[in-house]
């Protein structure tokens, strides 16, 4: 998953050697690369053409992982195009609903708020 450009020379020489034994190998990995271009620079607006190649090439696994993208299309384009994340919100949901968890219906709506409130 390491950029190669950044592996050492032994490293890289062993991965080409590992991608030319396996093409499809070698495919998973351009289009992992790709898609990981495309989330690090904000290119949402490439993921219709970068579907397009993924199910040009017989990766089942990745047919699926296409399928399921567009079952939520609209999300991910968005998700792919702008720089805003949700993942704090969702840190703090986690947080809340562990809190709940760990009362396992022993306490009130009032301590879980303190809980919450109070905690770290």
């Amino acid at each position: 998953m390491t950029n190669s450009q950044h592996l050492a020379t032994a490293d890289a020489a062993e991965l080409k050697e590992v991608r030319t034994a396996c093409p499809h190998l070698d495919a998973v990995t351009r289009h992992v690369h790709d898609f990981a271009e495309m989330l690090h620079n904000l290119r949402g607006d490439q993921l219709p053409d970068w579907m397009e190649h993924v199910l040009a090439d017989d990766l089942p696994a990745l047919h699926s992982l296409v399928r399921g993208l567009r079952r939520g299309f609209d999300a991910v384009t968005a998700g792919l195009s702008t720089p805003w994340s949700s993942g704090q919100v969702e840190g703090h949901v986690t947080r809340v609903k562990l809190l709940k968890r760990m009362a396992y219906g022993r306490a009130n709506l009032d301590l879980l708020r303190q809980r919450v409130l109070l905690g770290p």
